[in-house]
């Protein structure tokens, strides 16, 4: 798939559009933990996150929901279900990475108890090669097939939403956009049940980013979308 680089005028019409959520807040999030494949569930904030994103979405009309098999993606996605009225297809590929060592570990503990591996990271490092964890370009593989799997399926014109993790996310969509892997380093991570908005341009195939970052907090509306020029 080709894609734009900017944020062009509007999607043609018959165009299909992939919304892609990161989760609702978490307790080691809250602490600064690695997750990675950890089954940690959502705190009350990340209940109020989902509870809060999940109308916006909803109104959007998406035709399919797909979901990690990870708890607090799982948890998150079942907000949209209950208010889109649709059962989510859980994807294993979705997950977050692996981050091996990392994992449950806040970068004070990482230093402390794998001192070898921290002082490779403060180097310039890769974190995950350092610590054991999953390789990033076999994530973006899994991750990017998923989401032009999910892409695939809806017909024309039509929505989807797919709910993921931070890491997973910025190197999945990077790939789908067909970005060199180093420019998900060029993107801030993505905050906890914030998206990214994926616009096809007609039938052939090419995609751009619209909107990355995007956000509804608990008592607001949708935020307005960003304006063209930017």
């Amino acid at each position: 798939m080709s894609t734009d680089l900017g944020l062009a005028p509007h999607a043609a019409e018959n165009g299909r559009r992939l919304v892609v959520l990161r989760h609702g807040r978490t307790a080691w999030n809250a602490e600064g933990r690695a997750q990675g494949h950890a089954d940690v569930p959502l705190d009350h904030v990340g209940e109020e996150q989902a509870a809060a994103v999940a109308p916006y979405l909803a109104s959007l009309e998406p035709q399919a929901l797909w979901t990690s098999d990870l708890a607090r993606a799982q948890r998150t996605c079942a907000h949209v279900e209950r208010e889109a009225g649709l059962v989510a297809r859980v994807d294993r590929r979705l997950r977050e990475f692996d981050v091996g060592l990392r994992q449950g570990l806040t970068m004070p503990e990482l230093a402390q108890r794998h001192p070898e591996a921290y002082t490779a990271w403060e180097r310039g490092e890769d974190l995950m090669h350092v610590t054991q964890a999953e390789d990033g370009d076999a994530v973006a593989d899994r991750v990017r097939a998923a989401l032009a799997d999910a892409l695939d399926a809806l017909a024309p014109g039509r929505t989807g939403v797919v709910v993921t993790h931070g890491a997973a996310l910025k190197a999945g969509l990077v790939a789908l956009l067909g970005w060199p892997a180093a420019a998900a380093r060029d993107l801030r991570g993505m905050d906890n049940c914030a998206w990214a908005t994926v616009e096809e341009l007609g039938s052939g195939g090419r995609l751009r980013l619209a909107g990355y970052n995007e956000s509804v907090r608990p008592g607001h509306d949708a935020p307005a979308r960003l304006p063209d020029e930017v």
